[in-house]
């Protein structure tokens, strides 16, 4: 079977916890719609799970691109040479900014780790995909995190850029593809209009399933075989 879930931000209870739900096995694949990372309690120790399991792919959400970059900076050891291009103004205002969107959380819980694990982590995301695309059970689906900007929806997702794919909202009200769902996190549910509150979104073509577990609400996943819908307080 084939499940897609997204924004789980360092939720590890609720991710464990789902994966005994849908009773998750190896010759199951997940798809990890972005930001897996900040906010909550637990990034590190999800992202360590994620990474040691073959079957879970994950697609590149903005909080963990920006985890990425912040974090493969503080792991270059600081010298008089480099210490102006490592800390400059721009990397101080970055680091502060995502502090304060909920990367201090990420920032503590790396810090605990070996130096082995902290290479092991950044070299994992830079794995991270910007979008997949899946034929299952006779339905055609796209996976990214943010969205496709409606006016680019006809250009091969190879071309587009990465950059939109992650940060995008997609306009609900708009059918996107004839053949096709286009599956996205990054907006909570409750946020569209005519969306459910901790419920997965499904309309004119739409799969939206940012249930807000990222705000200590529901996580909530799909099972793509037979869009069954799965959720975790």
């Amino acid at each position: 079977m084939i499940y897609a879930m997204s924004d789980l931000h360092g939720q590890y209870d609720q991710y464990r916890r789902m994966l005994e739900k849908i009773d998750f096995s190896d010759e199951d694949e997940l798809y990890i719609l972005g930001d897996s990372v900040d906010r909550g309690p637990q990034p590190a120790e999800l992202l360590l799970d994620m990474s040691m399991r073959t079957n879970v792919f994950p697609i590149m959400g903005n909080h963990d691109m920006t985890a990425a970059m912040i974090l493969k900076k503080l792991c270059v050891e600081i010298t008089e040479e480099n210490y102006d291009r490592q800390l400059d103004g721009d990397f101080i205002k970055a680091l502060s900014m995502w502090q304060i969107d909920g990367g201090q959380t990420t920032l503590d819980g790396f810090k605990k780790l070996s130096p082995d694990d902290r290479s092991w982590l950044i070299d994992y995301l830079d794995e991270f995909i910007p979008y997949e695309t899946l034929t299952v059970g006779g339905r055609k689906f796209i996976l990214v995190h943010g969205g496709i900007p409606y006016e680019k929806r006809h250009i091969p997702l190879a071309d587009q850029i990465a950059y939109e794919l992650v940060l995008d909202r997609p306009d609900y009200t708009k059918r996107y593809y004839k053949d096709a769902y286009l599956v996205t996190g990054h907006t909570p549910t409750s946020l569209i209009k005519g969306g459910h509150d901790g419920r997965i979104y499904r309309a004119m073509g739409h799969i939206a399933i940012d249930c807000g577990a990222g705000f200590g609400g529901v996580l909530g996943c799909i099972r793509l075989d037979d869009m069954a819908e799965f959720y975790v307080e």
